[in-house]
């Protein structure tokens, strides 16, 4: 457990922080052989945490893994060793030379399978989701038309009886106040009218 978090720190600080910085530096100051150095670096570094994905699943248990692996970074970034630099053109330039026309062929198939793809499934999901629109659309009317059916005709014709009933009456109410407003004008008026003839 030791031995994984000291391996973890110096591949976080002396693998991934320190070079950061440098390439930083080089890119600051614009030096083409920082440039090349730094990216060779990149390159190796990427394969190793590609690796070491896989190696950490099965080799875990080997005695010194850890270890290794931290001499293995060191080893890489060390100034005197170019560890990085010799793996690169002793191993993985010349394989990605003669294999470049092939990857690149297959990324542009992947890249033109992942395009139809993705609109293949953008449509499917669209079209899922009108289904699922329509059906929801269809199960609310079914809904409404059940509660409208649960209704009896006589409880409609009672619902509409009581309507009229409260309307007619607030017909009512409103005709017999303008019936006593209308009344106590004539009555003034005629207070009025008499009041002025004596």
């Amino acid at each position: 457990m030791v031995s994984w978090i000291i391996s973890r720190l110096v591949v976080l600080i002396f693998g991934t922080l320190y070079p950061a910085y440098s390439s930083y530096k080089a890119v600051k100051s614009k030096d083409v052989r920082e440039y090349v150095k730094w990216m060779m670096y990149w390159i190796i570094f990427a394969l190793f945490t590609t690796a070491e994905v896989i190696t950490d699943i099965f080799l875990c248990w080997l005695p010194f893994y850890y270890e290794l692996k931290i001499a293995f970074v060191v080893w890489l970034l060390s100034p005197y060793t170019k560890g990085s630099s010799v793996l690169y053109r002793k191993f993985v330039h010349p394989t990605l030379s003669s294999k470049e026309k092939d990857i690149d062929e297959y990324l542009c198939q992947a890249k033109d399978k992942s395009y139809d793809t993705l609109v293949h499934f953008g449509r499917k999901g669209l079209n899922v989701a009108a289904t699922a629109a329509v059906m929801a659309a269809t199960k609310g009317q079914g809904v409404l038309s059940d509660r409208l059916r649960s209704f009896s005709m006589q409880d409609l014709s009672s619902l509409t009886e009581d309507q009229a009933k409260s309307s007619a009456s607030v017909t009512t109410q409103q005709a017999s106040g303008q019936h006593r407003t209308r009344a106590m004008m004539r009555s003034k008026s005629e207070t009025g009218y008499s009041k002025a003839s004596s």
